[in-house]
């Protein structure tokens, strides 16, 4: 039976040689057109007639490479620059030789602050509708820190100030500093590498994002959604202190504390020791006179008690119902004296009566009781004339 060859690519028996898929693909990618495309500029190389560009993407980690001719570039709306926020139409291109893909650039156009301004509101509302800036996440600040994680720009003025601020006020006070790019293209990756790292520490209590102030396009980085979302989700109490009192980027709606300036961070998250001395000092002495006015207080009630009647003499009611219970007794005393004299003098009388009455008395006064003798030897009493002998 002949055997059916199979399909070229489909086995290691028939591939398709680099060519024919270098081609292929290079004419796929050629049927997608030209294509609107945002970013911002990583790196800007010119060469004598062809520019070279990294396009990044803000809020990813991704980047395509770039190429256009040099004119358009030195004659584009806005001076490019590393960090610049672009618009690019642009045409998909694989180069067959070496295996490349680049976008050939046709056209530039620089983003308006208008249109940065309405992107960014735009992503506010979204936060805002996914529960990011809810005052009920909030952390709370601890009093007194024991290490504070700095987020700052090397050697800036916000580094000098939190630190200079922090250290006046409370001079035992440390710091973890961790210094990164705060604007421009490579500033969020930075920036959320030194957040999770701090965030990760045990020692750290709190972590302050500390920038000077600047334009829109500047303070670009503080609004990025990847920040934001980085701050959400920290479990160490966040403070940003990102520009000036009038700029409000997005990592302050996230964060748990916002300070106007990095001074205010400083003054927000660390007390001062003299005016928390003044204050213990100030407690102590108005505990010490409320102890003393609760003593007076207690010893003039006291007082009031013992001089009530019933506490300065407190046997006067048990003397005044002595004497009446003696007097009762005198009374007692006096009745029953008097009723066993009644009674004495009543059973004299009667005794004197039965006396009178009785057959003692009768023979006292010359009667006799005749009694005969039988001859048994008993008495008999005469009671007849009959029975005498």
């Amino acid at each position: 039976m002949p055997t059916t060859e199979p399909e070229q690519g489909k086995s290691p028996d028939n591939p398709w040689p680099v060519r024919a898929v270098a081609t292929r693909v290079a004419k796929y990618i050629d049927r997608l057109g030209t294509v609107w495309i945002e970013g911002q500029l990583t790196e800007l190389k010119l060469r004598q007639s062809t520019a070279w560009m990294v396009l990044r993407d803000p809020a990813a980690d991704m980047s395509l490479s770039v190429s256009c001719p040099v004119d358009l570039v030195t004659n584009a709306p806005v001076p490019l620059a590393e960090g610049t926020q672009v618009i690019m139409l642009g045409k998909p291109q694989f180069y067959t030789r070496n295996g490349s893909f680049s976008l050939r650039i046709s056209e530039i156009r620089a983003v308006g602050i208008g249109e940065l301004l309405a992107r960014i509101d735009r992503l506010r509302r979204l936060l805002a509708a996914e529960g990011l800036f809810d005052p009920r996440l909030k952390r709370p600040i601890p009093f007194l820190p024991k290490t504070i994680g700095l987020i700052t720009g090397r050697a800036s003025a916000a580094e000098r100030d939190v630190m200079t601020v922090a250290e006046s006020r409370w001079p035992a006070v440390r710091f973890a500093v961790r210094n990164t790019i705060v604007q421009g293209p490579n500033a969020v990756p930075q920036i959320v590498e030194a957040l999770r790292g701090l965030d990760a520490d045990p020692d750290v209590d709190v972590i302050v994002l500390a920038r000077g102030g600047g334009s829109v396009e500047d303070l670009l980085p503080f609004s990025d959604e990847t920040l934001c979302r980085e701050l959400a989700a920290c479990t160490t109490p966040v403070v940003s202190a990102v520009g000036h009192e009038p700029d409000n980027p997005l990592c302050d709606l996230v964060a748990d504390l916002r300070a106007a300036t990095p001074t205010d961070a400083a003054k927000r998250i660390v007390p001062d020791a003299a005016a928390e001395h003044a204050l213990v000092t100030e407690l102590r002495r108005r505990s010490a006179r409320a102890l003393r006015n609760w003593v007076h207080r207690e010893q003039h009630t006291i007082a009031q008690l013992r001089s009530r009647p019933v506490l300065a003499e407190p046997l006067a009611a048990l003397t005044a119902r002595a004497e009446e219970v003696h007097r009762a007794l005198a009374s007692a005393r006096r009745d029953v004296d008097r009723l066993i004299g009644t009674e004495t003098e009543r059973i004299g009388h009667l005794s004197a009566r039965l006396t009178t009455l009785g057959p003692a008395a009768t023979l006292t006064r010359g009667y006799a009781v005749v009694q005969t003798l039988d001859a048994s030897g008993s008495a008999t009493v005469l009671r007849s004339v009959d029975d005498a002998p």
